[in-house]
């Protein structure tokens, strides 16, 4: 353990090597499962849910540890925040949003309901069966959208990762701020809407 903890990429390679024995082993006493549709619609459902876990974390992240802490932090110390930990957090916040999305889109066309989720259980008579699923993922790609056309332009403004005149860092810092809150805010019926829809909550 002591030469794979230490590095996060055998870490994770490792995760996926347990993931694969715990494969193995309950396959070898289960039977394995048929490669179908039905799988593959499991594997990208798994899949979504991994990416939704890193893009909602880095959310929560961003709004209840680094901007809370900023003012916190003494001034000679805030540019490793902004040179070094924001711009790293930022990619992996951006790509999980990305991945979320594709995920969730397969995992709707994959289960056959991506037009009647996407019409709020409207279309074909469905009788609002994809209601709550089709709230979450509309309210998932608006948080998507905030997060690749709003968030991230202003945030490389207010970080110096693309030119830009000294007085428009604020402003930017400050729309990527409250975007990024608003995505918190709207975080909260979007998760409830994801997990009710496929738990019967409603």
């Amino acid at each position: 353990m002591g030469a794979i903890l230490p590095n996060l990429q055998r870490t994770v390679l490792a995760g996926f090597a347990l993931l694969l024995a715990i494969f193995v082993i309950v396959g070898a006493v289960r039977g394995f499962p048929v490669f179908d549709k039905a799988w593959f619609y499991f594997l990208f459902r798994w899949l979504h849910v991994l990416s939704g876990v890193m893009w909602i974390g880095m959310l929560y992240y961003f709004n209840f540890v680094q901007m809370p802490s900023m003012p916190k932090i003494p001034d000679e110390q805030k540019p490793a925040i902004g040179k070094v930990i924001a711009p790293a957090a930022l990619f992996w916040f951006r790509w999980a949003a990305m991945a979320t999305i594709v995920t969730g889109l397969i995992v709707a066309h994959l289960g056959g309901y991506l037009l009647e989720a996407l019409s709020l259980g409207l279309a074909n008579g469905d009788k609002g069966v994809h209601t709550t699923i089709g709230i979450g993922m509309w309210l998932g790609t608006i948080m998507w959208f905030n997060v690749w056309f709003i968030i991230w332009p202003n945030q490389k403004i207010a970080l110096g990762i693309v030119n830009a005149d000294a007085a428009a860092k604020p402003k930017a810092a400050r729309t990527a701020m409250l975007f990024s809150r608003t995505n918190t805010l709207l975080s909260v019926p979007m998760l409830f809407c994801m997990v009710a829809s496929a738990h019967g909550g409603m």
